[in-house]
């Protein structure tokens, strides 16, 4: 069965280094990556000046689509993959939810910043957007310029106060199964002891997790989440970063808070964002 993996961009070079990152993340997967770019025109569709403008943006974002599918074929000799195009007149988010539902989409794999790279901002506008209403499938977001490398620890962040269900960590084991990465589940703890329901949800978590190589971990408070969380990372020699976004988590902190600064989380390795089944 093949997995199918939609890879927007904006023909940035931090767009590309997510191609390149999923292309060699599935590397022994069969999958077909369909590569999406929005051309959305914000002037009056009503008017000749704008009809032609979007003709023109149109055409000059399938040639540069095209060229992307060529280069993508260069650098990924790979019987395994396919690739398909999809220009969209959408704004992003639509097209990318369509084309969720349309191709069974399996994963979105984005970069962080795409053609502003602004420096004070860890992620771009259109990555934001996408973390905050793409509900139907996880998203994995690459750093800028980072350079693949084989995900032999993945770090999985929890307070133990939900219960997550099947669905929910199918992405988790999916991205596991890949490279036979090792899970390290993250406890920051802020609490004296553990209450009735956090020790209940470990031990459900353990049994979910039982056929892959998984260890529990925990870690002092002492400092802002982020900063608690990219330490462990350091320490553990973390590949990849997955959490659940749901209410009040600390992605949906952190998407809404665009300022380095202020929250001190900048993104070191890839991570995924899985969405909330409640």
């Amino acid at each position: 069965m093949k997995t199918n993996i939609l890879l927007p961009t904006d023909f940035s070079d931090n767009a590309w280094s997510a191609v390149v990152y999923a292309l060699k993340l599935y590397a022994n997967k069969d999958c077909s990556f369909y590569l999406i770019n929005s051309c959305k025109s914000e002037t009056s569709s009503m008017s000749i000046m704008s009809n032609k403008l979007l003709s023109i943006m149109k055409d000059a974002a399938m040639k540069e689509l095209l060229e992307l599918k060529r280069m993508a074929r260069i650098v990924d000799a790979n019987e395994k993959h396919s690739f398909k195009i999809i220009l969209s007149t959408e704004s992003l988010l639509d097209a990318i939810n369509r084309t969720i539902i349309t191709h069974n989409i399996d994963l979105v794999v984005m970069g962080t910043k795409g053609a502003s790279k602004a420096k004070e901002l860890f992620f771009g506008s259109n990555t934001v957007n996408v973390l905050k209403k793409i509900k139907s499938c996880p998203v994995l977001v690459v750093p800028d310029e980072f350079n693949f490398v084989k995900p032999k620890q993945i770090a999985f962040p929890t307070d133990y106060n939900r219960l997550y269900d099947d669905k929910t960590l199918n992405p988790l084991k999916k991205i596991s199964k890949l490279h036979n990465s090792k899970i390290r589940i993250l406890h920051i703890q802020e609490e004296k002891e553990l209450s009735k329901t956090q020790n209940l949800n470990i031990e459900k978590l353990d049994k979910n997790l039982a056929d892959f190589e998984h260890s529990f971990h925990w870690m002092l408070d002492y400092d802002k989440k982020a900063s608690v969380i990219i330490d462990f990372i350091e320490e553990l020699e973390i590949n990849i970063l997955v959490m659940v976004n749901h209410k009040h988590s600390f992605i949906e902190n952190i998407i809404n808070e665009p300022v380095v600064k202020k929250i001190g989380f900048h993104p070191v390795t890839p991570f995924m964002a899985i969405p909330s089944r409640k």
